[in-house]
């Protein structure tokens, strides 16, 4: 006997040197009460995949310009030349809401940095031109958009566009954390999601063109963001999806349908202070 349990005690040993997380508690499981979280739809979950928190996360709501995320991904996994230039057209133009933007038509920018302003600043010109741009146009990237989905298990999912000003692009909380844990994946859509400004010079006969990140949480000292986007449409109301570390665990945060501009960023401090006080909200 005693062999065999020395024997097993090598094992496991070797095993945590390994997979040291093996040893390593996860802060936020069994939590109790309820963080009061104003999102009609929210979810959380660590980085083994454990449920942290749920509130209505298999509802299926529009996602608005969450969409960009599955937009940039498909594009990245496509090969596609980063540095070729891209150039804004009038098919680039938001014929759904009538948006604006900063890009004009005759806008010039590498494939690279229309994923970072369609990432960071939800530039939906940027957008609507990488679906342009790529092989067989926007109808093919739309099918591998969602042919992306079913491939991660989002089985709840389906984009009609690469922008998300169509409200018919929808999914759920739950199939987001399967999404915005993809996105971590992809180097260039973390450097998207964490840089707070980029310059960039579309024309040549211009200065730069300054663009600020939407996700207002990654100037708190508060926060360590590693991914994100943030999306409104009406039919949307105010979403966010990102991936944080909060006391060295990595968490899948997303809230969908916020009323209000604010009300993502209050849900994401009530979240954090119900998490570090072990739960309890009330």
């Amino acid at each position: 006997m005693g062999m065999i349990f020395r024997y097993t005690l090598l094992v496991f040993f070797l095993a945590v040197a390994l997979k040291p997380d093996i040893l390593r508690a996860h802060h936020f499981q069994d939590l109790s009460g309820d963080p009061q979280l104003r999102s009609a739809s929210a979810i959380v979950i660590d980085d083994t995949g454990a449920l942290v928190y749920a509130k209505d996360e298999s509802a299926v709501r529009p996602i608005a310009s969450i969409t960009k995320l599955m937009t940039a991904i498909v594009v990245l996994d496509s090969g596609l030349d980063l540095e070729e230039k891209i150039e804004i057209t009038k098919d680039d133009r938001d014929l759904v809401k009538l948006t604006g933007s900063r890009l004009k038509y005759g806008a010039s920018l590498s494939r690279k940095d229309m994923i970072l302003l369609a990432v960071m600043s939800s530039e939906n010109r940027a957008a609507a031109a990488l679906g342009r741009t790529f092989e067989g146009g926007t109808a093919a990237l739309i099918r591998r958009m969602n042919e992306k989905a079913v491939a991660l298990g989002m089985k709840d999912t389906r984009f009609v566009d690469p922008v998300g000003l169509n409200p018919e692009n929808v999914s759920t909380a739950k199939d987001l954390a399967i999404l915005v844990t993809t996105a971590r994946e992809y180097p260039l859509i973390v450097e998207a999601s964490t840089t707070r400004r980029l310059d960039v010079h579309p024309y040549h006969d211009r200065g730069p063109l300054a663009y600020g990140n939407t996700n207002r949480l990654l100037g708190k000292p508060t926060w360590d963001i590693k991914v994100s986007k943030t999306g409104y449409i009406n039919e949307a109301g105010r979403c966010l999806v990102m991936q944080a570390v909060v006391e060295g665990e990595a968490l899948s945060i997303i809230f969908l349908d916020s009323f209000g501009s604010l009300t993502p960023y209050g849900d994401s401090n009530r979240l954090r202070k119900w998490l570090l006080g072990g739960g309890s909200s009330r």
